[in-house]
């Protein structure tokens, strides 16, 4: 069994690379920013990467209707409800997450899946698409994640909603929870004796915190800026080695193979965007693990004959759908 899956809010790809290593058929992925769809593009060519707002909520729905996937995945912008710099909780790019929850309501695949930063759980859109999901009759899982506890060398904690359409709520808890490793994985770990190095600087966001990092412990967050040493650089006490010599920041390749994107993995476009592509990005394994705990479940149910199968929702879906476009002038 090989379920159908579509990316919103697609990026760089990193949602759906794990999706696929994890066993999942990809059909189709939804990107509105062109960096990093261009990207997408030179990675995935197998399937197509459309460029549609999903603010318009009409095309994601006929988008959807077209390819008739069983699985919807995909990540809201996270900018605004980020720790990193003003937040607009209510309106802009926020929003996009209620349209994402209206066109997972609207087309009802079997299963979905919404990732986001930890503390967008604080925010009112959030909440609201949580009450969206709920009364399109899903039952929900919702996990904070570590991507090093689930295969990848770096800390970066996730916020995921997983949603069964005529599920229990928790029905993915415990498989969550049993995968997860007890230690997190280190780059050293990750990358064997593959690194020429085993320290390296990451510019700080401020010089409260330290800027020196081991390889003997993971990555912190890869963000979207990757900043050199500046001049003058007098060190934190907390750096475990001082700034030497042969210390340097990281390349835009070692970042991205730290968000666990493989070695052959093409890059096009202008160092800035594709930086932020990187740093925007779900780690691969990240998404894995998470894809690889949802199949396992999905084929348990399988296997009792309890798994709602597209055919048996067309008929609920065909209402649904019909009474969304009826009601567009």
């Amino acid at each position: 069994m090989s379920l159908k899956v579509a990316d919103f809010f697609a990026g760089g790809g990193g949602l759906s690379l794990g999706f696929q290593q994890a066993g999942f058929n990809m059909v189709c992925a939804v990107e509105n920013w062109q960096p990093a769809l261009a990207v997408y593009r030179a990675n995935f060519l197998e399937h197509p990467a459309i460029s549609i707002d999903l603010s318009n909520e009409f095309e994601a729905l006929r988008l959807l209707d077209e390819f008739k996937p069983d699985v919807v995945v995909g990540g809201p912008p996270c900018q605004d409800f980020s720790s990193a710099g003003k937040r607009d909780e209510a309106g802009g790019r926020a929003s996009l997450t209620i349209n994402y929850a209206n066109v997972i309501s609207n087309y009802r695949p079997i299963f979905f899946v919404m990732e986001n930063v930890a503390r967008a759980a604080n925010s009112k859109a959030y909440r609201v698409a949580l009450d969206i999901f709920k009364r399109a009759n899903y039952g929900l899982t919702i996990r904070l994640l570590d991507a090093a506890h689930c295969g990848a060398p770096q800390t970066r904690k996730r916020l995921f909603v997983i949603g069964q359409l005529g599920g229990r709520d928790g029905f993915l808890d415990n498989s969550l929870a049993s995968g997860l490793s007890d230690q997190p994985m280190t780059l050293r770990q990750y990358f064997k004796n593959c690194l020429p190095f085993d320290h390296y600087y990451r510019h700080p966001r401020s010089y409260a915190r330290r800027a020196v990092f081991s390889i003997d412990e993971p990555s912190p967050t890869i963000r979207g800026v990757n900043r050199p040493i500046p001049k003058g650089y007098l060190g934190h006490a907390g750096d475990p080695v001082p700034i030497g010599p042969n210390m340097r920041s990281l390349t835009t390749q070692e970042r991205a193979l730290i968000q666990t994107f493989p070695l052959d993995f093409q890059l096009p476009g202008s160092k800035s965007d594709v930086e932020q592509v990187i740093g925007n990005a779900v780690p691969v394994k990240l998404a894995e693990y998470v894809a690889r705990r949802l199949i396992s479940y999905i084929q348990a149910l399988d296997n009792q004959g309890e798994l709602l199968m597209p055919c048996q929702l067309f008929e609920s879906k065909s209402k649904t759908a019909t009474k969304y476009f009826a009601s567009i002038p």
